[in-house]
């Protein structure tokens, strides 16, 4: 089946109600809870450019996820992944996932990506896309956020932890962090190649001086 994965805005304001629905079903089968959101709320989120839809090759909505801004975009996170379950059979979370991930940094290059889950699953595409897990100290702190967490079932067990730990995992993309990795990288590769040319010019110098020796005793053996 083939999707069409697209940043979404007003001409899909009409999936809102639907996207909605599948989300609070979804978080009661699974028996977690998720920040529970309006249809206003994520028309909004589209309305801004801020979300990702999957849709069919008919127009049906088949997927979507939302950016969620937090202590003055020192923090984003990709909230609300959702697919339909009639369309859970092709590795559509993935590509939703890449694609929000893709939009956060275009629109927020400096923040840091985070977010809770306990989906094995989405830890797992999190993990390929360069998260790491975090203690809940290091996610934003932010009151409305964890207002959020107040429709889950385990919003209990939050609060007797004093929001330091949950059922979720937390995981986080940090630019500054990757843009450290990223240096090293490049400075390691740089030792390396100099490593490489030290080798290659002693390598080079003792067969001058094998050639030269090998001259010589040559030249010795001959006069003898």
């Amino acid at each position: 089946m083939i999707f069409t994965i697209e940043q979404a805005s007003e001409k899909h304001l009409h999936h809102a109600e639907a996207i909605c629905n599948e989300m609070e079903a979804s978080a009661k089968v699974r028996g977690t809870g998720i920040a529970k959101r309006s249809p206003e709320y994520l028309q909004k989120k589209m309305i801004q450019g801020n979300a990702i839809i999957a849709l069919t090759e008919t127009g049906n909505w088949a997927g979507f996820c939302y950016i969620e801004i937090w202590s003055h975009e020192k923090f984003v996170a990709n909230s609300g992944l959702i697919v339909s379950p009639e369309y859970r059979e092709f590795g559509l979370a993935k590509k939703i996932k890449q694609a929000i991930f893709k939009l956060s940094r275009n629109k927020y290059p400096n923040s840091k990506i985070f977010g809770l889950t306990t989906g094995l699953a989405v830890m797992k595409i999190n993990s390929d896309l360069g998260y790491e897990p975090v203690t809940y100290s290091e996610l934003t702190q932010d009151e409305d956020f964890w207002k959020g967490c107040t429709s889950c079932v385990n919003f209990e067990i939050l609060l007797s932890k004093d929001r330091k730990n949950c059922m979720c995992t937390a995981m986080i993309w940090d630019p500054v962090e990757k843009e450290k990795d990223k240096r090293l990288k490049i400075e390691q590769k740089v030792l390396a190649k100099e490593r490489l040319s030290r080798m290659k010019k002693k390598h080079s110098l003792l067969k001058i001086i094998s050639l030269k020796f090998k001259k010589k005793s040559k030249t010795f053996f001959n006069i003898i």
